[in-house]
């Protein structure tokens, strides 16, 4: 071994001598080598010498132990150690002043001294004493100057005032306490330095006395000064009684000449705070009296034992911050240690706020600002708190625990006794002979990977002993054999969690991939076909959609392969895997969706020879080119990457094979030519550049940097393979936007790689030659590569030129736009002019050589014209242009300019022969098409994602949006391709734009609906797929919209002459399908049925009527555009209309119903065109009375025939017949005279008895028949008029028997409320089979037969003479019978009762049902018939309501089940108007009637007054709700006309109520009709199935939970209605014994049902166990979140998922967090008064904390700044504590608006929980922008701008001048902040993320404000507004 060589240097005489030394020599012996070799280090004893290795920072120099080697402390040749004496003299200072000399080991650490130091002193328990480094203090800085930032200012405030308090309160903060584990020199303790002595661990202090005076008086000394510095607080009078037991130590006994006033400095024996008070001194000296004789260690003795009495005795204090709950503030607060416990202490007082025994501390953890602690299960949550001074409370806490446990263990012998939870371990060593017994300490360790295949050990046999022997021997020599092949699964290193997550979703998409294989095995199956133009249309356009979506979802497919490619290039230890598994989840759900797609549209094109098989063959090579690449691209598989470029490669052949038999595949084939040369020859370049970087490498002469350049070489040529491989992928689908996505991301990694093997060989080398080629090679490439990427550009921006001066008219379109967004800034308007007019001047040259080379003269003169109107219209704009440019301030100049600019695009779009138009109009067809696309995608995402998502309510919502949007589809796509054919053809231009306006709502829905769903999937790949899918197609609706917009503008208003030319082809489509149905050819689309097409038909007739409403009152009205859109909504209503009619002729099996059907619906087309055109010549002549005329009778016999086509429905004639007959049969009421009585009094009565139960009954029948089939109904309406026949003949029987002319007249009247009360009861049971889904059908309905009962039981009353209380028992039991159905199928709302409310009636009810109940029993026995009867009627009334509440009950518990999908309000609702316009015909009825008494015609005027004003204000609300402008048009006017309307009858009612002359009562007459037009307008206007609500789906678990309301409701009518039963034979014979306990029976019964009835209601309280539930799912995650912030503390916080990037988990975050801040206000709302939506909310709100802590955990373990980390965690816990409060407050609440004490407590929490989410989003957008993802603010900003477009805001608060201020402000923040990010991004780019956050911040402020503002603007003011609002927004995009 080669000796060392060190220099040796003698500190004693500075002698420096050069040693040699075995590395291996230890200190020991090194140090006695010197003595003996070096003379000068003989002096003094061996053992006070040592050897030190220095530094030049003293502190960091070392001594050798003289156990160790030379080489254990890696010393080098000519390293210097020195040789000195280790012991060094220190001062040592008490408390008492006292300082002594000691000498110490220097080598020895703090601990090892104090034993030393404290024998010396005489102190015996070192170990609870330590020494303080006197330090001297600084003046600190102020701060000023230091400042740039507000924030900065604050802390350095806050930090001050934390200063002075700490000062005030003398914390042990200040004291700095030596380190037990570091030498003096480490700590930078000085020879000449003096320390202080004090006691730092109050453990054993209670045994310090008169034994102890050392120890006695530096405690006594350390309590007297800390009582004086105000540690302690103390009262006056135990200050004085200290100072006098002080006094006793200081001067002895008391003296009464010498002590006296003036005597004492009172600064040495009190608290400053004491000092001036009067009579201290005297009182001292009173206490020093009572000491009477005691010795100076006796007082020190009671003065100790005093002081150890006050609370705050042996604590530690620190002054550190805690986060007040639910806040993100920090509040000061003390916290104590002391030796039994940790305390916080309140900072003022010093008292004990919360304390936790030492013995619950679990774990602790200090970090340089913050210190945490962990009660485990003794606590829910961590205490953690802000301070610098973390690590001296946890050396403190450790300090007391090691003492505890060093006292412990010399008491303890075993050292078993207290630990109750360690195991013990027992271990059998050999059979029969001993076992050891010992004990295994608990210990948290982490998981370990590794290997259980252990070496083998050879061991001695069980028996023991001597005589066992062992064999030894050799193994045979290894047998040498090669083998070549795969590794095998089982030796390959084991997988990651990401590769294992990548394993999985694999093998799900495999499975799908095997699935759809066998699925293409046959064609699908359709019914066959008819041939009329309506069958062939479906088919068409079925061929189609099926073919634009198999398109987009290979599309998908390839752009997924590409993506795959791309993904997997690198070192798979970088390869994102979430990533990868989102692509092969995106192949594989597409490929399902792919494999439907191909099936149906191979059965539609089978006709077509072979071409059904083709597909079929094209689809199934697909499928099995995806199973290949599935397969290569397994981590386990090991592939080489060559196999998965091939798999690739035949994916991309296979679809467009696909897309070739489809006919779809790319026209042009010379594209994809040149494209795929174009990458070859990229390909071709980076070879070359890879053999001049391997030139470089030859003539490296460095290795590492040689092998740097063939690294970066390699990896050049591998992504140029990967290119050309894309390209081959892409190539045939490339006219897809995420295609050419994944290309230009291909070609971004090839210029990375370039561009690090061109800076590896300039590292490499400095031969210029070498580099000048690689260089060039480089360019090569990149040339190579520009090429490619801009000839997809060209394809991407459709380079083919459509009209013959595209360059000029793109240029003039573009320019212009600049000049529209430049408004305010005058110089770049004019620098957009000059551009603008040389594109003009050039086209304007252009067109006159065309003209001069033009062979017909009439053309050339139309090109002259046209060159001139433009030159004039570019000469106007130069003008403008200079005026703006010699007043650039002006705004008038810069209007100017602008609409000049206007006026040029509409001359350049006239001259260039509409080049500009359709420019737009394909720009709408290539967004259309993208949009579809896009949301194919979406949809398919969504429902690969469904399996996986935990949240209910979003998965619900997003199956209703993607149902929605999938409706829309085939629409858009069918619109897109026509316009494409028909390019010319306009009405196919608007047929698109429409189109693509119904698309954006819808999709905009979606878009929400899966942003909100992302957090909750648990699958990452199939979450990421949602979460970009949305994204995606906000994008695609984003431009959608603006070229929605633009082409809508340039195509003009057309859309009266669109509605026509679609209403004519309707009525040519049901004339083609009449004539197939007479040659019996008419067959029903797939998937129509008779019961489906009949209710579309039923529903779809409303939305006719109502549109067509829209169109009168716009018509005139004389607004064009609104007209236009309102014919547009008719024409597509009758669309729906016209299929429906169709589709229920082709279903019947009546070959005259068919035809009556499609006859009505072809009146319905005709009248409906003439209605179009009428409207269109309204417009024409506005204010002609005539054409007014025509336009309403044209619109009364549409609406005619409207009704015609409804009763053509099968069953319709039936109850039509039926109403008939009722009419018919009640012609009998109004003959003058009666026919005589054929019948006895009695007889007469038991017939109206009969026919009464019969008529009920079968009111009953038509209830529940209107539910069934269409032949039930017939059937019953049929039995139903029958029995009202028989009735009416009974009663009028009756009638005849009357005693005289005033009864006879009461009956007959009743009798005519029986017959309109059956009308309406079949009307009711009529619309509900026509639509049974409208909105409250079925329980007006059930009103209406409630109605019929309630009028039978008044005629019984009034004409039966029966025993006594008989026909009140039967009239009873008949509303019993009625209010049944009630209970039948609880799942519409029964009465607008809310949750509470019903449990107020039940109970008020209860009360009055046991009253009657008791009257009942009461009144049978003493024979009081009168008093009996009213106890039933009451008893019945009661029961009606408690059955009415318990129904309504049950409904709100259904409903509010997180299963159950809750119900949508609808924007009206129709049962209000429907009810309005009823009331006021038979309040307008009574007005007019001659018999009406003035009182009458008063109340009648109060009816009408009372609905018309309901009226208005609901419209108001529904025009202040919606976002169709037309709808909210119609609204306002509609309310405008029926208070005009009402206002004009007012007048004339007040003038018949002073003068009831027929004259006034005709004028009545007259006002009323318009008003009753009015009603029945706006009545039908509502009836729109667009403003309905969405009724709620109760689910099975909300049935359930109905249950128990049901039972009890049904036991207590059951039991009532035998009640009534006995009481009414009761009343006849009283005296019967049986009937009387019968009937205490069934009360008991009642009253048991009763209280079950009410407890079931109360125990299922709507949202309180999901407020329970959510409530401990949070609470779980703030103790995970708790965990995760002491690992971070203890730098060891782990993530959850370590395959999730940081990019998408701070997405996942952003997310979850903006889903959670959406919620707030709808829990705020639902807590406050909507008790059946809370359980939604919460659960719903509950459901995101779960991936939110998931996501801040995994942020947070991935950020490296640790501050960073706690300032995520810490804003997390605040969030989650936020939503605790939130939920115990909306607990509380219930959703009980009478309980009026919580809703500010609600109101506060939620306000809390909106600062957290502010607080943390501001956080998350700068961490975004500091990283350079800004992804989340630009969404943020878009989301901002969507909300302008929606409809009025909630009521405003200020006015038009209040918000136009605020926007102003903020307006100018913007600009501030925009300009400093300008300047920042040069000087300071780290502060861009903060500026960026504002900036989106400040946007979304001004959104608001703007919105608000729109609301209470003047139209005028509002048109300004919205330009400038678009400017912000596009300039804040821009930024």
């Amino acid at each position: 071994m080669v000796a060392l060589s060190l220099k040796i240097c003698v500190r004693q005489c500075n002698v420096v001598k050069t040693m040699q030394f075995e590395p291996c020599t230890p200190v020991y012996d090194a140090c006695r080598i010197i003595r003996e070799r070096v003379p000068e280090a003989q002096t003094g004893q061996a053992s006070d010498y040592g050897l030190f290795l220095s530094d030049d920072d003293p502190r960091k120099g070392i001594w050798l132990e003289s156990g160790r080697t030379l080489d254990y402390y890696m010393l080098r040749n000519g390293d210097v150690l020195e040789y000195k004496k280790k012991q060094r003299p220190q001062k040592i200072k008490m408390l008492d002043g006292a300082v002594k000399t000691i000498m110490v080991d220097d080598s020895k650490t703090v601990g090892e001294l104090l034993v030393t130091i404290c024998s010396r002193i005489g102190i015996t328990n070192y170990e609870e004493y330590s020494l303080i480094q006197e330090a001297v203090e600084e003046k600190k800085e102020d701060g000023h100057g230091t400042g740039t930032l507000k924030k900065d200012r604050t802390l350095l405030r806050d930090e001050r005032k934390m200063e002075r308090l700490k000062a005030k309160l003398h914390t042990d903060d200040d004291l700095n306490w030596l380190d037990h584990s570091r030498t003096f020199r480490e700590q930078g303790v000085e020879e000449s330095e003096m320390l202080l002595l004090r006691r730092k661990f109050f453990y054993s202090d209670q045994n310090v006395d008169s034994r102890d005076p050392v120890q006695l008086n530096l405690l006594y000394v350390q309590a007297r000064d800390d009582i004086l510095n105000g540690s302690h607080p103390v009262s006056f009078d135990k200050a004085c009684e200290f100072a006098g037991i002080q006094a006793q130590i200081q001067f002895g006994l008391h003296v009464e000449h010498k002590h006296k006033t003036g005597f004492l400095d009172l600064k040495e024996f009190l608290p400053k705070e004491y000092i001036k008070q009067r009579g201290s001194e005297k009182k001292i000296f009173v206490d020093h009296k009572t000491c009477g004789e005691m010795t100076e260690i006796e007082s020190k003795v009671n003065y100790v034992k005093l002081a150890r009495s006050l609370p705050t005795y042996g604590v530690s204090f620190f002054l550190v911050k805690e986060k007040m709950k639910s806040k993100n503030k920090l509040v000061p607060r003390l916290l104590g240690i002391t030796k039994e416990s940790v305390m916080r202490v309140e900072e003022k007082t010093k008292d004990v706020v919360q304390e936790w025994p030492l013995t619950t501390v679990k774990r602790w953890a200090a970090s340089p600002k913050s210190f945490t602690l962990d009660f485990g299960e003794y606590q829910e949550s961590y205490y953690s708190v802000q301070t610098t001074e973390g690590e001296q409370i946890s050396q403190l806490i450790a300090g007391y625990i090691d003492i505890i446990l060093k006292k412990k263990q010399s008491k303890d012998c075993f050292g078993v006794e207290g630990d109750d939870e360690s195991t013990m371990l027992e271990e059998s060593v050999s059979p029969k002979k001993s076992t050891i017994l010992q004990q295994q300490f608990n210990r948290v360790g982490r998981v370990e990977h590794g290997s259980v295949a252990l070496p083998g050990i050879i061991r001695s046999g069980s028996i023991g002993g001597p005589d066992n022997t062992f064999n030894m021997g050799t193994m045979p020599s290894a047998q040498q054999q090669i083998t070549t092949g795969q590794m095998h699964r089982g030796h390959m290193p084991p997988l990651s969690l990401a590769q294992q997550a990548l394993m999985g979703t694999i093998n799900t998409s495999m499975q799908a991939v095997q699935q759809a294989q066998a699925d293409l095995g046959e064609v699908d199956n359709l019914p066959p076909l008819g041939q009329d133009m309506a069958s062939r249309v479906w088919v068409q356009n079925k061929v189609d959609e099926s073919k634009h979506e198999i398109h987009s979802q290979v599309d998908a497919i390839t752009a997924g392969t590409a993506s795959v490619v791309n993904l997997t290039a690198g070192d798979p230890t970088d390869t994102d895997y979430t990533a990868v598994g989102c692509a092969i989840t995106t192949i594989s759900s597409n490929l399902t969706e792919m494999s439907r797609g191909v099936k149906l549209l191979a059965a539609l094109v089978e006709d077509q020879v072979g071409s059904g098989q083709n597909l079929m063959g094209a689809a199934r090579t697909l499928t099995g080119a995806v199973s290949d690449l599935l397969r290569s691209v397994e981590p386990a598989a090991g592939e080489p990457r060559q196999t998965v470029l091939t798999a690739a490669g035949s994916i991309g052949q296979a679809g467009g094979d696909l897309l070739h038999h489809m006919g779809e595949g790319e026209t042009d084939e010379r594209f994809q030519d040149i494209l795929m040369s174009l990458a070859k020859a990229v390909a071709n370049a980076a070879a070359m550049m890879v053999l001049k970087a391997k030139n470089v490498a030859q003539v490296a002469e460095d290795t590492v940097l040689q092998n740097r350049v063939i690294a970066a070489a390699t990896r050049c040529a591998l992504s140029t393979s990967q290119l050309v491989a894309c390209t081959k992928v892409v190539s045939p689908t490339i006219s897809s936007p995420v295609c050419q996505e994944q290309l230009v991301e291909a070609g971004k990694l090839v210029d990375r790689s370039v561009e690090s093997c061109v800076k590896a060989c300039l590292s490499a080398t400095d031969d210029s030659e070498h580099l000048k080629q690689v260089g060039a090679a480089a360019n090569t490439v990149s040339q190579a590569l520009s090429d490619l990427l801009q000839h997809v550009r060209h394809y991407a921006s459709c380079g083919e030129p459509i009209g013959r001066y595209d360059q000029a008219t793109d240029t003039i379109m573009t320019v212009t736009e600049s000049i529209f967004t430049s408004m305010g800034d005058a110089g770049e308007m004019v620098r957009q002019a000059r551009v603008l007019a040389q594109a003009t001047s050039d086209l304007v040259n252009a067109m006159r050589s065309d003209a001069e080379a033009e062979v017909d003269v009439d053309n050339s003169k139309k090109l002259l014209a046209a060159a001139k109107l433009l030159a004039d219209a570019t000469a106007r704009m130069v003008d403008a242009a200079k005026g703006a440019a010699a007043y650039p301030e002006n705004e008038d100049q810069q209007q100017r300019l602008r609409e000049a600019a206007e006026g040029l695009r509409v001359a350049t779009n006239a001259a260039a022969q509409n080049a500009i138009k359709k420019k737009l109009v394909n720009r709408l067809e290539i967004a259309a098409k993208q949009a579809a696309a896009a949301a194919t995608q979406t949809i398919a995402a969504a429902q690969n994602a469904a399996v996986s998502n935990k949240n209910t309510a979003s998965h619900q919502q997003l199956g209703h949006s993607c149902k929605a949007v999938a409706d829309h589809i085939p629409q858009l796509v069918q619109g897109m391709r026509s316009s494409q054919a028909q390019p010319e053809e306009l009405s196919a231009q608007l047929a698109l734009i429409m189109a693509s306006q119904s698309f954006l709502q819808p999709g905009s829905k979606m878009v929400t609906s899966a942003k909100s769903t992302v957090p909750t999937v648990t699958d990452q790949a199939a979450a990421m797929q949602l979460g970009q899918c949305a994204k995606n197609l906000a994008t695609c609706l984003a431009e959608l919209r603006t070229a929605t917009q633009k082409a809508h503008e340039a195509c003009g208003p057309l859309e009266i002459d669109s509605a026509l030319s679609a209403v004519q082809t309707l009525r040519s489509e049901l004339q083609d399908a009449r004539m197939a149905a007479h040659d019996g050819q008419l067959k029903p689309l797939p998937g129509e049925s008779l019961e489906k097409c009949a209710q579309d038909l039923g529903s779809t007739s409303k939305a006719v009527g109502s549109s067509m409403a829209q169109l009168l009152t716009c018509a005139a009205q004389g607004n064009e555009h609104f007209t236009g859109v309102a014919a547009r909504e008719t024409a597509q209503a009758l669309r729906t209309l016209a299929q429906a009619a169709r589709g229920v002729a082709a279903s019947t099996k009546e070959p005259q119903s068919a035809a009556a059907m499609l006859d009505s619906a072809q009146y319905v087309m005709e009248g409906s065109a003439m209605l179009i055109h009428e409207a269109h010549q309204a417009l024409v002549s506005p204010g002609d009375a005539e054409s007014q005329q025509r336009l309403a009778q044209v619109a009364k016999a549409v609406s005619h025939s409207l009704n015609n086509c409804v009763n053509c429905l099968p069953g319709q004639k039936d109850v039509d017949m039926a109403l008939r007959s009722i009419g018919e049969a009640s012609k009998k009421l109004l003959v003058d005279t009666l026919p005589p009585c054929s019948k006895s009094f009695q007889d007469a009565q038991s017939e109206l008895n009969h026919t009464a139960a019969e008529l009920n009954h079968s009111a009953g029948d038509v209830v529940h028949s209107s539910r069934g089939t269409s032949s039930q109904l017939a059937v019953a309406s049929g039995k139903f008029s029958e029995d009202f026949d028989e009735f009416l003949d009974a009663g009028i029987e009756m009638a005849g028997h009357t005693q005289s002319q005033e009864d006879q007249i009461t009956v007959i009247g009743n009798l005519k409320n029986i017959s309109m009360a059956s009308s309406k009861l079949l009307l009711a049971a009529k619309s509900l089979s026509v639509d049974p889904g409208a909105a409250n059908a079925k329980n007006l309905l059930a009103a209406a037969a409630r109605a019929v009962t309630e009028s039978i039981n008044q005629l019984i009353t009034l004409c039966t003479q029966q025993a006594p209380g008989q026909k009140e028992c039967d009239n009873a039991l008949r509303e019993l019978e009625a209010v049944r159905g009630l209970l039948d199928n609880p799942s519409e709302p029964v009465s607008e009762l809310s949750y509470f409310d019903c449990i107020e009636s039940v109970m008020e009810n209860s009360k009055v049902l046991g009253e009657s109940m008791a009257g009942i029993s009461q009144h049978c026995k003493t024979g009081n018939v009168p008093a009996f009867g009213d106890c039933v009627g009451v008893a019945s009334k009661a029961l009606c309501g408690l059955t009415e509440a318990a129904g309504q009950a049950s409904y709100l518990v259904g409903v509010s089940d997180p299963n159950s999908q809750s119900g949508q309000e609808g924007l009206v609702d129709p049962i209000q108007f429907a009810r309005a316009n009823q009331a006021i015909q038979m309040a307008c009825q009574n007005l007019v009637d001659p018999a009406s008494s003035p009182s009458q015609v008063l109340s009648a005027a109060t009816i009408v007054a009372k609905h018309t004003s309901a009226l208005c204000n609901a419209c108001r609300l529904a025009s202040s709700k919606t976002s169709n402008p037309v709808a909210r048009r119609h609204f306002v006017q509609s309310a405008k006309e029926v208070a005009n309307t009402t206002a004009n009858l007012v007048k004339t009612i007040k003038a018949l109520d002073g003068d009831f002359s027929e004259e006034n009562r005709n004028r009545c007459h007259v006002a009323t009709t318009p008003l009753i037009e009015a009603v029945e307008n706006l009545s039908t206007f509502s009836s729109n199935p667009e403003f309905a609500s969405i009724p709620a789906q109760i689910s099975n678990e909300g049935s359930a939970a109905q249950e128990p309301i049901m039972r009890s409701a049904c036991s207590m009518l059951d039991s009532s209605t035998l009640l009534l039963e006995t009481a009414r034979s009761l009343i006849i014979n009283p005296k019967d014994p049986p009937t009387w306990s019968i009937l205490a029976g069934h009360s008991r019964t009642v009253s048991d049902s009763i209280k079950s009835l009410i407890t079931s209601i109360r125990d299922k309280a709507p949202g309180q166990r999901e407020c329970d539930f959510s409530i401990d799912n949070i609470n779980k995650c703030v103790r995970d979140i708790e965990q995760a912030s002491l690992a971070a503390v203890g730098q060891s916080l782990q993530g959850c998922r370590d395959d999730i990037s940081l990019e998408a988990l701070q997405e996942q975050l952003t997310s979850s967090v903006q889903e959670i801040g959406h919620l707030i206000d709808p829990i705020n709302t639902a807590a406050r008064g909507e008790a059946a939506q809370l359980g939604h909310k919460v659960t719903q709100l509950a459901s995101y904390f779960e991936p939110l802590i998931v996501a801040s955990v995994g942020l947070a373990s991935k950020i490296v700044d640790q501050q960073q980390q706690m300032n995520i965690l810490d804003q997390t816990k605040t969030l989650s504590e936020s939503a605790l409060q939130m939920l115990y407050a909306a607990k509380e609440g219930g959703g009980n608006p009478k309980a009026a004490h919580t809703h500010d407590a609600i109101s506060e929490a939620a306000q809390l929980m909106k600062e957290a989410v502010d607080d943390i989003m501001v956080t998350l957008n700068e961490a975004a922008s500091e990283g350079g993802m800004v992804g989340g603010m630009v969404e943020a900003i878009a989301e901002a701008m969507g909300r302008l477009d929606e409809g009025t805001p909630p009521e405003p608060e200020g006015s038009f001048v209040d918000y136009q201020t605020t926007m102003v402000k903020y307006s100018k923040a913007i600009a501030i902040t925009t300009q400093e990010m300008m300047t920042k991004s040069v000087t300071c780019p780290e502060e861009l993320g903060g500026l960026a956050s504002q900036v989106t911040v400040d946007y979304s402020q001004l959104a608001h404000q703007g919105h608000m503002a729109a609301a209470t603007a003047e139209p005028k003011e509002v048109r300004a507004l919205k330009p400038h609002s678009l400017c912000c927004c596009t300039h804040i995009a821009c930024v």
